[in-house]
């Protein structure tokens, strides 16, 4: 039998992982294109901004899941 939340939880895994590489690779691939590097570092200092905010607002919660999950276990 197939575990169809492992399999969902693992293609949306793969699918921000592929929006994530085709923002920083196609993204600032054009803005070096146009602006050259200077721009593409700007670009990438930029995204970086971005990111970090989001990655430590989705830490925070997966923590507070899984704490809540541990807790009301038993």
């Amino acid at each position: 039998m197939r575990d169809l939340r492992r399999y969902a939880r693992k293609t949306n895994a793969s699918l921000l992982a592929g929006i994530i590489a085709l923002v920083f690779v196609v993204g600032l691939g054009l803005i070096y294109v146009f602006y050259g590097p200077g721009g593409a570092i700007t670009g990438f200092v930029c995204l970086l901004a971005v990111f970090v905010p989001v990655l430590l607002i989705v830490g925070l919660l997966w923590a507070m899941d899984r704490f809540v999950a541990r807790v009301n276990r038993d």
